[in-house]
């Protein structure tokens, strides 16, 4: 046994050298990586001074997933990795306002070709850092050449926004478009029949129609004109115009050239890139023979530890923030995804943790199954009995994602943040029609009357669809009662507001879903002044990142692509409209797969909403 072991170690040891040797690294050479990236992650980055940090806005910002170290992410891979955290960034450019070698930011809008996920509700939380920022004395200057609605949100914060001579500006408002697989799924012969609970209840409208409801539409567009005029009011006061001229720009010109687009105030310079460049040189004291400006990028400067301005916060109290971002799916849950029984089991940890002293839900959901939401829910209000649960909304948090944020101490969303949508539906396909034109049929033999009634080989009987129905009313009642009794309603007012109806934050504070207007910062502080901590605390993120060994050796797959050494593939942005039309199909395609309720039964967004 001694020497089959001995033989093994030796066996395991040779093969791990071999592998290093057949990867060109030596063991010598791995070391010094190793230690090189951890000597850098301790010192941070070096910032000269009277820097500019470069903020590229086709960055993809994610909810709750920080960018590892991009040092030693390049020193890997040879490629700086566009991907960062929220708060991360919300973080980084605080750091930057009071950081004296720092003297501006400068908001690269001249690339569109990658996806930037944020929706407006992020946006407005970075939006408000910009100001802030900038309201410090120091400078925000933004360069683009083909601008959308989404980039300019941002961009229009700056004291001088230059555009290219040959850019274009986009200010035709906002769209939705969903795309309906009715009339595929009855070509084909796949049967669809629906139970549900709420006449907004959208969701379930792909697969029945082939156009929107009247009450969807009517949801749909009330949303995007709190949406649209939020986006007026903001841009409107940044660059001094009312919301009444960018409605008539987006009625009567919708895309503007770059003097037009000068000559109505929404961009202040018509110059190239190379003249920024010039001015961008001014404001940092480079040299003329320079080949740029002093800059060093958002993503890098996020690595400049918090103590160097004072920011560092050291405490044994700790303020957890559990990111629930995706779709909520029944079990653990996988990348994108909120595992109702890995989120449960995070929130029973937290409150058994005497020095968790506060919880801050952060959701960026358009909800799932509904099993999985009362798991979560009924954590969320064991730990709310011990210690403050405050809930902050991100650009959705929709009908499973609300469910999950009904019993808190409070609830903070932004204007344009996507909630409510207070229902629930069942989808049940079959595939006799399909499965009979080719050939194939089924026989039963039973035991009992609805003993086969799961199967997809026929459709559902009238009486089956009546078990199914009464299964779907007692769990929009259970949810009508839950959110009774978090928000302190009569039920029969959210029975009012529920029927599945999707609202903006703005108007779910007006009718008593959302307590107060605020972003995740906002949501801390409060949870600090309910836990009674002043300034005697530190946050804490969850789920928790991998760690350094996964991020290393970890190889996976994930729905944006390969993940190799923890590092995502970037997504691109498709380059015609038609491509465009078949990722969104992909998308409906990938929200079936997700629907794992043991119970059939969903409280979901209706259909995927984006807005254009």
């Amino acid at each position: 046994m001694r020497n089959f072991l001995q033989q093994t170690f030796a066996s395991l040891v040779g093969s791990l050298l071999g592998l290093i040797i057949f990867s060109g690294i030596s063991a010598t050479g791995l070391l010094l990586l190793l230690f090189a990236a951890a000597s850098s992650s301790e010192s941070g980055p070096e910032v000269k001074d009277k820097s500019v940090i470069v903020f590229d806005l086709s960055m993809n910002i994610t909810d709750g997933e920080p960018n590892p170290d991009p040092i030693f992410q390049k020193a890997l891979s040879g490629v700086e990795e566009n991907r960062m955290g929220l708060r991360q960034v919300l973080e980084t450019l605080e750091k930057a306002q009071r950081d004296s070698r720092i003297v501006g930011v400068y908001l690269d809008a001249s690339r569109t070709d990658a996806t930037n996920s944020a929706g407006y509700a992020s946006l407005k939380e970075i939006r408000q850092a910009l100001e802030k920022f900038r309201a410090s004395g120091k400078k925000v200057i933004a360069y683009g050449k083909d601008w959308g609605e989404r980039e300019y949100y941002l961009s229009s914060v700056a004291d001088t926004v230059v555009l290219n001579p040959l850019g274009l500006m986009e200010v035709n408002g906002l769209s939705s478009q969903p795309m309906f697989l009715a009339g595929a799924l009855e070509k084909y012969g796949v049967g669809v029949q629906v139970v549900r609970v709420g006449k907004f209840k959208g969701a379930v409208e792909p697969f029945i129609l082939k156009q929107l409801s009247p009450e969807n539409r009517q949801q749909t567009q009330k949303l995007l004109d709190d949406v649209w005029s939020e986006w007026r009011n903001a841009v409107g006061g940044s660059r001094k115009l009312t919301p009444q001229k960018l409605q008539a720009i987006a009625d009567n010109q919708a895309i503007l050239e770059a003097s037009t687009a000068k000559s109505q105030g929404l961009v202040d310079k018509v110059a190239y890139v190379d003249e920024v460049v010039n001015d961008l040189k001014k404001l940092t004291n480079s040299d003329k023979d320079d080949k740029t400006f002093r800059q060093i990028s958002l993503s890098n400067y996020a690595q400049v530890p918090a103590k160097s301005v004072g920011l560092e916060r050291n405490s044994k109290n700790e303020i957890a923030v559990v990111y629930a971002e995706g779709e909520i799916v029944d079990g653990k849950g996988g990348d994108g995804e909120i595992g109702g029984d890995r989120f449960a089991k995070i929130f029973n940890k937290l409150r058994q943790d005497d020095d968790v002293k506060a919880v801050i839900l952060r959701i960026n959901s358009p909800g799932g199954s509904a099993t999985a939401a009362e798991v979560m829910q009924r954590e969320v209000k064991l730990t709310r009995q011990v210690k403050p649960v405050v809930v902050s909304m991100g650009d959705m948090a929709a009908s499973g994602g609300y469910w999950i944020a009904s019993d808190s101490n409070r609830i903070f969303a932004e204007p344009n943040t996507i909630t409510g949508s207070i229902g629930v539906f069942g989808l049940l396909f079959n595939g006799q029609k399909l499965a009979n034109n080719n050939g194939i049929s089924w026989d039963s033999v039973k035991t009992a009357t609805y003993a086969d009634s799961q199967t997809v080989s026929r459709p559902k009987s009238p009486q089956e669809l009546a078990i199914y129905q009464r299964s779907v009313n007692r769990i929009y009642n259970i949810f009508l009662n839950k959110v009774s009794q978090g928000r302190k309603l009569p039920e029969s007012r959210v029975a009012e507001i529920a029927q599945g109806r999707v609202w903006s934050g703005t108007a779910a504070k007006a009718i008593g879903l959302v307590d107060e207007i605020g972003g995740l910062n906002t949501a801390i502080e409060y949870a600090a002044k309910q836990a009674k901590l002043g300034k005697d605390w530190q946050v804490k993120e969850y789920p928790q990142t991998s760690s350094f060994e996964e991020r290393f050796f970890g190889i996976s797959s994930t729905e944006e692509g390969k993940t190799i050494f923890g590092m995502k593939a970037q997504q691109i942005k498709p380059s015609n409209p038609l491509t465009a039309e078949l990722q969104k199909l992909q998308q409906e395609l990938a929200t079936l797969q997700k629907m794992n309720d043991p119970q059939g039964v969903y409280a979901r967004l209706p259909f995927n909403l984006k807005i254009d």
